[in-house]
């Protein structure tokens, strides 16, 4: 039933199939990895793109105002926006859609928000499954929507095809703004905003980038990201970053490195999955949570080096150091 309903482009359904992915209980796992293998045949088919921004940026305007441009096209796009979840209550608000508002009403367009619930990189910890699911339902552009932006959010580019890096004008000495893991790895460089009064420094901004972008190699092999000014309040500049990531798609494409890089990332997914599960097997049981405790102790108290009881712990998987 999930999966006709996926296949059929039903969001109820999706959102459904979803949740039961995002579940932590054994019996929904089960039945999720059932789910997808029926619809990986069916995914595959959607651009990619990840969205991360610096606090204050306008990322949810952006996307909404992205969104539909694409949707006015004829696309359907699904987003998957990721909230960040609190380390004290390990709650999260989810109100992207609050702030999406055109693109939550759109029959062609589907909202998912998501908490990381621990995940580092700003993702969620189910994110590239529920995009797998987004492209069995049709939708052939998949908008994943980090948390805030800084080293860790690198992560997110080995999910997508293509990865875009909003940044604000005058807001301080701009080259602090970002982090060099990320430019080391964006596609392109958006500076959003540049409207009203703030064009000029949306111009200057971009020069800034434009030169700090020379200076370090190109993220894809002989793609040399491009930087470019826009506003998710007007549309200005929308159609032209969609342009640069269709350019994108076509020259990876036509060099052989687009699917070769979505099959190197299914390679590192799947030893992520294995680093996952053994740290899951490895505090699954109260006698295990008990003795790593008390290696811990032991390492803290200076009675054990780390290397011996990082033996110990793989002797209980049977391996060795």
């Amino acid at each position: 039933e999930l999966v006709a309903g996926v296949r059929a482009g039903h969001r109820a359904v999706l959102a459904r199939a979803i949740t039961l992915v995002e579940s932590v209980l054994p019996a929904h796992g089960r039945l999720a990895q059932e789910v997808l293998s029926a619809v990986l045949p069916y995914a595959g088919g959607s651009l990619r793109v990840g969205i991360s921004g610096v606090p204050g940026v306008g990322k949810s305007t952006f996307i909404d105002a992205f969104g539909t441009l694409l949707t006015e096209q004829g696309h359907r796009v699904a987003v998957l926006a990721v909230d960040p979840t609190s380390s004290v209550s390990r709650g999260s608000i989810l109100g992207d859609k609050t702030r999406m508002q055109r693109l939550a009403r759109d029959p062609r367009a589907f909202i998912r928000p998501s908490p990381t619930a621990g995940s580092l990189g700003g993702v969620g910890r189910k994110s590239r499954e529920t995009l797998l699911l987004c492209e069995a339902a049709g939708y052939d552009v998949v908008l994943v929507a980090t948390v805030g932006v800084g080293q860790s959010e690198t992560v997110v580019s080995e999910m997508v095809d293509f990865y875009l890096v909003l940044m604000l004008a005058g807001a301080g000495d701009e080259l602090q703004g970002i982090k060099r893991g990320i430019l080391e790895v964006a596609d392109m460089l958006a500076i959003n905003k540049a409207d009203g009064d703030n064009v000029l420094a949306a111009q200057r901004a971009k020069r800034d980038y434009a030169a700090a972008l020379r200076l370090m190699r190109g993220a894809r092999g002989g793609w040399q990201p491009p930087v470019h000014t826009c506003s998710g309040r007007t549309g200005e500049g929308l159609p032209e970053l969609w342009a640069e990531m269709l350019r994108f798609r076509e020259e990876e494409s036509g060099a052989g490195r687009f699917f070769a890089r979505r099959e190197a990332q299914q390679v590192r997914w799947l030893w992520a999955l294995v680093d996952e599960g053994v740290m899951a097997r490895l505090r699954g049981r109260p006698e295990q949570r008990a003795r790593l405790a008390a290696l811990e102790a032991a390492v803290r108290s200076g009675e054990t080096t780390a290397v011996a009881a990082a033996a110990e712990v793989l002797a209980t998987l049977g391996l060795e150091a």
